[in-house]
């Protein structure tokens, strides 16, 4: 059997101000970093031993993988970081709060922009500041790569190569159990390409933060069963709070 354990980061201060963070490199806040430490706890209670953990250029994920591996006393694993991992990026929507946007354009337009699989916010200027164009951490990457908006559609074509070409030949022919911390929408990705999902369903699957999700493999790499650790109710609620983030208050 073959484990990959996936951790959205645990909340940020642009998630506490309820605002489109995207490619924006905001930090985790207090309650972000206790909600690692209490999934890296529970990943050592639940006895899982990492070989190798992936995680994307942004710091909530970074710290809240830093955080788990601490906890499991695994910070010695080999790290690979990369910007396919990145959040879905929003365009012009970054740092607008999702509450206030509701209300200017109807929830029903927000959820279309956040969860809709190929319907993108309006895209950035490549010389606005918070373009990747201006940000020296993706200067290595592929210009035509860089993206001004996206669609899920678009995350997911820029993931799956990923996930397929890096992740899979190394848990077929390295490892038994690896992590990758990233984000809502990056995660949804994999998730929609591991089950299934339809590009229907897939708006309705909605990530807690720093809750491991675990995915059991048979040796070749074939979805064996999926399941959240945790309390059942308690992910449930915080699943809720997720959905309602850009709704009108």
């Amino acid at each position: 059997m073959k484990r990959v354990v996936l951790i959205r980061h645990g909340e940020s201060t642009w998630n506490k101000e309820n605002r489109f963070t995207g490619w924006t490199d905001v930090d985790l806040t207090e309650k972000g970093v206790e909600e690692a430490h209490k999934a890296g706890k529970l990943l050592k209670k639940e006895g899982f031993h990492f070989e190798k953990a992936y995680t994307s250029y942004l710091k909530r994920a970074v710290k809240t993988l830093n955080v788990v591996l601490d906890e499991m006393d695994l910070d010695w694993i080999p790290v690979e970081k990369t910007w396919r991992l990145n959040e879905k990026h929003y365009g012009m929507l970054q740092g607008l709060n999702k509450s206030e946007t509701a209300e200017k354009y109807g929830d029903e337009q927000v959820l279309i922009w956040r969860r809709s699989y190929d319907v993108p916010p309006t895209e950035l200027a490549k010389d606005d500041p918070r373009s990747p164009f201006m940000d020296v951490r993706y200067k290595g990457v592929d210009e035509k790569d860089l993206p001004l908006t996206e669609a899920l559609s678009h995350t997911v074509d820029r993931i799956l190569p990923y996930w397929n070409n890096t992740v899979v030949p190394e848990m077929k022919e390295k490892y038994n159990e690896v992590i990758i911390a990233a984000h809502g929408n990056s995660l949804r990705g994999i998730i929609k390409h591991l089950k299934g999902i339809s590009d229907e369903n897939i708006v309705s699957l909605n990530l807690p933060t720093a809750v491991p999700y675990v995915f059991e493999f048979d040796d070749n790499m074939n979805l064996v069963k999926d399941y959240f650790l945790g309390d059942p109710e308690e992910i449930k609620k915080l699943m809720d709070a997720v959905a309602n983030q850009a709704k009108k208050k």
